[in-house]
């Protein structure tokens, strides 16, 4: 899929299959939507609305109003291509998104952090 048919895709399309990948690995939707304000800026709310709107991916993350600085730190790799060698720069924050993983556990990490997800396993338990 070129990348301009994934910035096309409806946001309202995309969202739930991230909350159902991540339902997968044993995350909630109160996750998803933490680990997504935090990268974008977005409020709970905001997600809410724009999953009854005809908004584009690509239009959620160029308009994205706060994005986090700290993005930067995440790495790994998307369907076998680092994240962090990404090219294209709308291409590189989606894929961010497609990494909640490793993006809540660096949340999690980071003491004090506001918009850190709560735990839904026990301490020590790794997926």
């Amino acid at each position: 899929m070129k990348n301009d048919a994934v910035f096309a895709m409806k946001f309202a399309k995309v969202y739930p299959l991230l909350v159902a990948k991540a339902g997968r690995k044993g995350r909630t939707r109160a996750e998803v939507d933490a680990v997504t304000a935090w990268l974008t800026g977005y409020t709970p709310a905001e997600l809410e609305q724009f999953l009854a709107s005809e908004l584009t991916y690509g239009e959620f993350f160029e308009r994205a109003p706060h994005p986090n600085e700290n993005r930067r730190l995440i790495t790994g790799s998307v369907c076998g291509v680092r994240v962090e060698a990404i090219a294209d720069p709308l291409l590189r924050e989606v894929r961010y998104l497609e990494r909640p993983q490793p993006t809540m556990n660096t949340l999690r990490n980071w003491s004090g952090h506001p918009q850190a997800p709560p735990r839904s396993r026990p301490a020590g338990c790794h997926q």
